[in-house]
């Protein structure tokens, strides 16, 4: 495998496996987890321009007691002020499960700021799809895990079945005009030849299909 050919035509094919790679040898369960140095070093590339895709709503509320409305609507202004006329804070993610969860984001809506974005989050299932959907969110973000860990040990599914999971609902989502920002959740205990990229080629390719674009957060 040609990994640092430059060209377009690479592919990478996903490698299917009867039991999960959970690289004990980098990942005990007895001892702190280490990390392996290797002889290539890859230059810095990032991106042009950079911007900010705030999780104060969805992240921040898992390490302290949640915001209220009034709260959450009060830190969006802040944010809007700090970095969204410029588009550097360029959009936010909600959760959108609960009554209180809408009604922050029909608060933040209803501020008419071009930035940042009002934008959701979901699980990886249709029927958070469709709520995302029912809300007419035009943005959405949604949890791709990508370690057999998470793949094998939590879903229960072989890489293929998660790969077409994964594929499917985003298909989906750009078919009712939804662009789906795919999370790719602990990437760094996955199988980055073996799963990830193949994956990523095909949420590249369905971008392409689409006309519409396909976000990868890793």
């Amino acid at each position: 495998m040609e990994l640092f050919k430059k060209s377009a035509e690479r592919h990478f094919r996903l490698e299917e496996r009867e039991e999960p790679q959970l690289y004990r040898e980098l990942f005990p369960y007895t001892k702190i987890g280490r990390i392996g140095f290797d002889a290539t070093m890859i230059a810095p590339r990032p991106a042009d321009p950079c911007f900010i895709t705030d999780t104060t709503f969805r992240d921040g509320q898992q390490a302290r007691p949640p915001y209220t409305v009034r709260q959450i609507a009060r830190i969006f202004d802040l944010l809007h002020k700090l970095g969204g006329k410029s588009g550097l804070i360029q959009a936010s993610e909600f959760f959108m499960y609960s009554q209180k969860d809408r009604k922050a984001i029909e608060t933040c809506r209803a501020r008419g700021y071009r930035f940042p974005r009002v934008t959701g989050w979901i699980r990886a299932n249709e029927n958070d799809l469709k709520l995302a959907r029912d809300m007419e969110f035009d943005e959405v973000g949604m949890l791709t895990s990508v370690s057999d860990y998470h793949i094998f040990l939590k879903l229960g599914k072989t890489r293929q079945q998660a790969l077409d999971m994964y594929t499917g609902l985003a298909a989906q989502a750009l078919e009712w005009g939804i662009i789906p920002r795919c999370h790719f959740e602990d990437v760094t205990r996955a199988d980055i030849y073996g799963f990830v990229l193949p994956l990523a080629q095909r949420l590249m390719e369905l971008s392409r299909q689409s006309g519409m674009p396909v976000k990868i957060r890793l």
